[in-house]
């Protein structure tokens, strides 16, 4: 029998939220989110164990094919749910114009996906040039999407964050078609001067989008950018933790992915950001238990953890 068929699974339905990360497969994730020497073809299969979803930038910039879906829907324990982000050439070069092909094409994947309870809520995110003059591109866009599956919004231009008209428009547009707006958080990372390379990078690619807890449907979807020092934005995790425990006690579900910009400590701070909202919301069942090895460790395979579990 193998290790993957060895290995447990846990119904992250009965789960009041979701976490993730922005992708599933990193190199320095050994024995943290997978045993040390995964194979990148069995990473999934592990993070799916370990995480109810996962933030997908892939379909982002390129079309995956039919047996890529097909594919990632077998890796992936029963009760996960992919987020996808809408292709580029959907939303930035097209901006939601004359773009059908591309788009039923998209919506033919992620069919795949539905079909098998994988598909979570899939996310238009917006370019900055994207202002209010389209607005009507936006509106006939969204509403002519399948109302059996999950969206959510990312609006990066000013227009969409003035307090006023545009904005008032925005909210109530989504909260008409029942779609989720995307509370995007970069906060934390330019709380501080880079300390890394890879922050200064980081900071130089990510927006600085003014703060929003906005809620338009019942699934608040919170993308939120840490640091590399996860100590550095303690009072940040703390904030989220208690908005995100007060939409649990309200029957909504939060969908939340922790962003690093090094993605090997983003587990860490969804890990830590889990054990602040079971601080909030008592009743919050513990994240799962590591997924117990023996075959590994016996054979040596595994180092002692580095990383605490909450």
């Amino acid at each position: 029998m193998s290790i993957l068929a060895k290995s447990p699974a846990v119904d992250w339905n009965r789960w009041p939220y979701r976490m993730g990360c922005p992708v599933w497969t990193c190199k320095e994730w050994g024995n943290i989110v997978y045993p040390i020497g995964t194979s990148q073809s069995q990473s999934l299969h592990w993070y799916s164990q370990m995480f109810g979803t996962v933030e997908g930038s892939s379909t982002f910039y390129a079309m995956p094919s039919v047996e890529t879906f097909e594919k990632w829907a077998s890796e992936s324990v029963d009760s996960f749910q992919f987020s996808f982000k809408f292709p580029q050439r959907i939303t930035h070069e097209a901006e939601l114009v004359d773009c059908d092909d591309a788009t039923r094409e998209f919506l033919q994947r992620l069919k795949i996906l539905h079909g098998v309870g994988r598909l979570g809520i899939t996310f238009v995110q917006l370019g900055p040039r994207f202002s209010a003059r389209s607005r009507n591109a936006l509106a006939t866009f969204l509403k002519r999407l399948p109302q059996e599956c999950s969206w959510a919004v990312e609006v990066r231009h000013s227009d969409w964050f003035d307090e006023g008209p545009n904005e008032k428009w925005l909210d109530k547009l989504l909260v008409d078609l029942n779609i989720d707006r995307v509370l995007f958080d970069s906060r934390p990372l330019f709380s501080l001067p880079p300390s890394d390379p890879i922050e200064i990078e980081s900071q130089k690619r990510k927006p600085k989008s003014p703060f929003r807890t906005t809620v338009t449907g019942k699934h608040p979807f919170v993308r939120v950018v840490g640091r590399n020092k996860p100590l550095e934005v303690t009072s940040y995790w703390q904030e989220w933790s208690k908005q995100i425990a007060t939409w649990i006690l309200k029957g909504l579900q939060p969908w939340i992915f922790t962003h690093a910009p090094d993605d090997a400590m983003a587990p860490e701070l969804a890990r830590w950001m889990h054990r602040l909202i079971g601080e909030e919301v008592v009743k919050l069942d513990p994240l799962m238990a590591w997924p117990e090895l023996p075959t590994l460790a016996n054979k040596g395979l595994l180092r002692p953890r580095q990383m605490p579990l909450f």
